[in-house]
């Protein structure tokens, strides 16, 4: 590891940030992102049929034709979870997509978005993890039988705050975290997403709720969201109910979408707003 990658990430920890991101609490921050915009209990909480399990203890199951993969324990358990990694271990986990002991994690974590975290907002996201009730809870290790590249990201050295008064710029941002792209984009047949279709939705996501496909989240009026009111967008994301009252399915995150604030809520809407349309 570089001597400017340790200097930064040091200094990302200790929260040297931005003016705005310096007058947050980076624990109240880190609670704020975890638990709404980007949705971590969705996949890394366990659900059974009695509801939710202890939270962010793993376990939960992606089954696919190209590997099964089991979502990770992240509660500060030293034997199972993260309670023995370092800060620059998990973010490294949580930005490249790398894990402890060298290895890539699966596909379904979202490297290519988290990348874009901010060193302020990472070393928020850290300081709550380690504040989790430590759960002791062993998954079973990942079953991939496709060939993994040498790294799905360049190694992130450091990220800066983004512009909160920018809303274009921030709902991007907000956006980026919350992997919306990663589900509202279709894949092609190696599995990488079409960015020549970028929010034209059509992906299917396959779980414990059957089978579910993307909707078209870009500007176009008939086929998108482009003729949808503010509310309406508000209210398709954090009640998971659509334009003409149809309930939407998981695995969009309604329940953790609810808790995310109007600021940022009319922030991501004027993002989604510049989006080209597609149809």
């Amino acid at each position: 590891m570089g001597t400017m990658r340790r200097l930064t990430l040091v200094a990302l920890v200790l929260g040297v940030t931005t003016a705005d991101a310096q007058a947050e609490d980076p624990l109240q921050r880190g609670a704020y992102l975890v638990n709404t915009i980007m949705a971590c209990g969705n996949c890394h909480t366990p659900r059974g049929p009695d509801g939710p399990g202890p939270e962010l203890a793993g376990g939960f199951a992606f089954e696919l034709p190209m590997f099964t993969t089991y979502a990770a324990n992240i509660t500060p358990d030293v034997e199972t979870g993260i309670g023995g990694w370092s800060d620059e271990e998990i973010g490294r986990a949580v930005r490249e997509g790398i894990a402890r002991d060298g290895r890539l994690l699966a596909p379904v974590m979202p490297t290519g978005f988290f990348q874009h975290i901010s060193d302020g907002d990472l070393a928020a996201i850290i300081a709550y993890l380690r504040q989790v009730e430590p759960v002791r809870n062993e998954v079973p290790q990942s079953l991939l039988t496709i060939p993994l590249p040498p790294a799905w990201v360049d190694p992130v050295v450091t990220v800066a705050e983004p512009d909160r008064n920018d809303r274009v710029a921030y709902g991007e941002y907000l956006a980026r975290i919350a992997h919306c792209m990663e589900c509202h984009t279709p894949r092609d047949e190696q599995g990488h997403l079409n960015l020549a279709r970028w929010g034209a939705g059509g992906q299917e996501l396959v779980g414990p709720w059957g089978v579910s496909v993307s909707a078209n989240i870009t500007s176009d009026p008939k086929s998108g969201i482009g003729s949808w009111s503010d509310a309406d967008i508000k209210r398709a994301i954090t009640r998971g109910i659509s334009r003409n009252g149809y309930e939407l399915r998981p695995p969009m995150a309604f329940a953790y979408y609810a808790g995310v604030s109007d600021a940022d809520l009319d922030a991501l809407i004027t993002w989604l707003r510049t989006v080209p349309p597609l149809q």
